[in-house]
This record gives C-alpha cells, sequence and structure tokens, in this order.
C-alpha cells in the first residue's frame, strides 16, 4: 500500500489528466462528452487496475501508461455503448475492435466509427489504441502472453456486445454464446461465465507477466486458468452485487439477478471467492495475489451502496464473517480513500 500511494496513484492520475486534457480537445460533442464522463466517473478502474504495476515498480513507467490506456478504451466504450440509441450488434463490435487492435500490434487500425453517427473524436481512440502498442513493445514477454490475452480481450468484446444490444434480445444472445462454452466450464451457470467474461483483471495480470523476458508458456497457462473465470468471476459478480438497485432502477443487465435469492448469492460469490484463493496459491508471489482477492472484496463489501440496500448488506456482512486480517485491513483502507480522496 505505500506503493500504492507514494508511486501508483500519482501516476495514474497524471495520465489520466493528460488524457482529459486530449479528450476536451474531441471536435464531436457527443464523443467528447462520453470521453469526459468515463475519465471523471470510472478513474477508480484505472487505479485498481494499476495496482499490479506495484508489483515491480522497476517497469511501472510501462505498465501504468499501458493499464490507464487500455484501462480507458474499455470505460470510453462502455459509455458509448451505454447511452447509444442504435443498439447495433455491429457497432459495438467494431468499436470493440479497438481493444483487440490495442493487444494485436500487428493488426492495421480501422474506422471504429463507420457504423455510427458520431464518428469525430479527432484520433482520440486511436491514440488510446496506439499507446497500448508502444507500451507493449516494451515488454519482452509480450509474445508468450499475447495469445491468451487475445482471447481474454474477445470475450470481453463478446460480453460487451451481447449486453447491450436490445434488452430483448440480450439474454437469448447470451444463452446462445454460453453453450460454446458450457463444456469447458461446466462448474459454472451461464450467469457467472458471462459476468467473469467482463474482467480486465486478467488481461493485467499477463500484462505484468510479460514483462519477464524468461516467461513461459506454462506460466501463462497458469495465470489464465487462475484468473479466468475464478478470480474475473468475483470482481464482476461483486460489481454487479452493489449496483443490484442501481441496475434495476434504470433497467440494466445484472447478472446477480439471476440467482435464487440472496442466500443463493452468498453462497456463489463465496465458492468462487475460495476457488480463487485456492488457484492463485499456485502462482508465484501468491501473496500478492491474494492481496487482489483481498482487496475486491473489501473494496466492494464497504462500498456506500452496500447500506442503501438492506439486502445487500445482508451478503456483504455474510461474506465479511470470519474475514482474514488481510480482508480487514483492505476494508478500512478502502473506507478510508472513499473519504479523503475522492
Amino acid at each position: 500500500m505505500y506503493r500504492v500511494y507514494k508511486y501508483i496513484l500519482p501516476e495514474v492520475r497524471s495520465a489520466l489528466s493528460a488524457w482529459q486534457k486530449r479528450a476536451e480537445l474531441i471536435p464531436n460533442e457527443e464523443l467528447r462528452k462520453q470521453a469526459l464522463a468515463s475519465i471523471a466517473g470510472k478513474q477508480f478502474h484505472c487505479e485498481g487496475g494499476a495496482v499490479y504495476a506495484a508489483a515491480r515498480l522497476e517497469v511501472r513507467d510501462v505498465l501504468i501508461p499501458l493499464i490507464v490506456a487500455f484501462q480507458t478504451i474499455s470505460d470510453y466504450l462502455d459509455n458509448l455503448c451505454d447511452r447509444s440509441t442504435s443498439m447495433d450488434p455491429d457497432d459495438f463490435r467494431l468499436l470493440h475492435q479497438s481493444m483487440l487492435d490495442a493487444v494485436q500490434p500487428e493488426e492495421p487500425l480501422k474506422d471504429y466509427y463507420a457504423l455510427r453517427e458520431d464518428k469525430d473524436d479527432g484520433g482520440y481512440l486511436c491514440a488510446l489504441v496506439e499507446q497500448c502498442r508502444t507500451c507493449i513493445a516494451r515488454l519482452p514477454g509480450y509474445a508468450v502472453a499475447q495469445s491468451s490475452i487475445v482471447r481474454l480481450v474477445g470475450l470481453y468484446a463478446d460480453l460487451q456486445v451481447y449486453k447491450h444490444i436490445h434488452p430483448d434480445k440480450r439474454e437469448d444472445a447470451l444463452l446462445t454464446w454460453w453453450q460454446s462454452y458450457e463444456a469447458e466450464y461446466p462448474e459454472l451457470a451461464w450467469n457467472e461465465f458471462a459476468a467473469a467474461t467482463g474482467s480486465t483483471l486478467g488481461v493485467f495480470q499477463l500484462f505484468l507477466a510479460a514483462a519477464d523476458e524468461q516467461l513461459t508458456n506454462r506460466e501463462v497457462e497458469q495465470i489464465r486458468e487462475a484468473y479466468f473465470p475464478y478470480v474475473c468471476g468475483l470482481h464482476i459478480l461483486l460489481d454487479y452485487l452493489i449496483d443490484q438497485e442501481e441496475d434495476r432502477v434504470g433497467g440494466d443487465l445484472n447478472f446477480c439477478n439471476y440467482y435464487d435469492g440472496q442466500g443463493k448469492v452468498v453462497e456463489r460469490i463465496g465458492h468462487i471467492a475460495e476457488i480463487a484463493t485456492v488457484r492463485i496459491s499456485s502462482l508465484p508471489e501468491g501473496r500478492f495475489h491474494r492481496m487482489i482477492i483481498e482487496g475486491l472484496l473489501a473494496l466492494y463489501l464497504s462500498d456506500s451502496k452496500v447500506r442503501e440496500q438492506e439486502e445487500v448488506k445482508s451478503v456483504s456482512k455474510r461474506l465479511m464473517r470470519n474475514s482474514p486480517l488481510m480482508r480487514l485491513f483492505f476494508w478500512m483502507n478502502s473506507r478510508w480513500i472513499r473519504k479523503h480522496m475522492y
């Protein structure tokens, strides 16, 4: 946490400030509005992702700009799709091709706005993609990790397409998509798989691993199996847990609503957290990854949204019961950060 406060948070905010200045120059009013809103409202996504750079401070000058640029693409596109009036899956697919191009430097850049009316971003999205590529070129182990990164980014893009189409069609589209992966992940329900695809944590951990020139295929496989679907699934299910009331009011999809009651929510999130903890214990620097898991639980369960929803507060108390000291530390730390830094 000393590293996070001293190095990570200030450098993330500096990087975001530069992107904010760039976003202010976007010619199209709607694109400018959504770019600025995504930075202002989702800064904590970049801060949380950049915690991975704390594991290797000597390469943070590569990891922080990379994670900030990649996560900023994600948050910007999420805003564009959430606020879209088209609900056109081809439009959403083309927008998210930018994320795939960001992690595949060999691919040509494209006109990512070709299927929507608002087009002129003054080169903002392509600049984010290029920033990712510039940083990736400085990761000596990237060639080993790339296929796994592309797979996770591809799954993320699929989810964003299906979850943003017309509400009458999205559940059927998600279930059809799930059929292609059900045999590979038989221990999961469809909503748990979909939730796992919505996390970028596995990608960030692979970016970190790619900073090692000695990275092996076996190590990449271990990371992918540890993070996906369990660490990633835990991340997004916690996010949906605290957003249940907000999503109900907004008519948005929420994967926690597909469980049979809040008792089942506690059972499944607790089970996924347990398996995630077991899986990460086999990774090098297992304590760092354990910190990620405990930090996720503490960050989300200490959110003010929990106290505003009686059922969610009850779930939170049950998940926090008999918490290890590390989780309690991060719970108190999360409360302090929200009070003093936002």
